[in-house]
């Protein structure tokens, strides 16, 4: 046990969950790797400058900026459009007012954007998995 005046009091116990690698004969998996043990995993500042890796972050800021524009924009279009055009807003359709329904499409819109995103960044972590594999491969 730590002395009382020590400011981590949690033991070390050598139980599975233990970030120590107390009495591991096996070595260390990758996910429990500190950043010290996994710094020469790849050489990034290579990767990072390769044309590989900045094609792919405008592949990226090309899908990503312009959804987030569009979504933002649509989504503050319902307060806006209220506010300045509450009678457009107020007219009947089926049951319920226009405003109602526009409200009710953002949740479309949401799930759209996500479905689109989810596979684009598919092809997103492909790419930067052929990206780090070039490398791993050149040391």
């Amino acid at each position: 046990m730590p002395p009382p005046d020590s400011a981590d009091l949690t033991p070390e116990s050598g139980g599975p969950t233990d970030v120590a690698n107390v009495g591991r004969s096996t070595p260390t998996p990758p996910h429990e790797l500190t950043a010290e043990e996994d710094r020469d995993a790849a050489d990034w500042d290579g990767i990072a400058a390769s044309a590989e890796f900045k094609a792919l972050l405008k592949s990226k800021a090309r899908f990503i900026v312009p959804a987030t524009i569009f979504f933002i924009v649509y989504y503050f279009a319902l307060p806006v459009l209220v506010g300045f055009f509450p009678d457009a807003m107020k007219t009947r359709i089926g049951p319920v007012n226009a405003a109602y329904l526009f409200a009710l499409s953002q949740f479309f819109m949401a799930w759209a954007i996500a479905f689109i995103y989810t596979r684009a960044a598919a092809k997103w972590d492909t790419a930067a998995a052929s990206v780090l594999a070039q490398f791993r491969a050149k040391k």
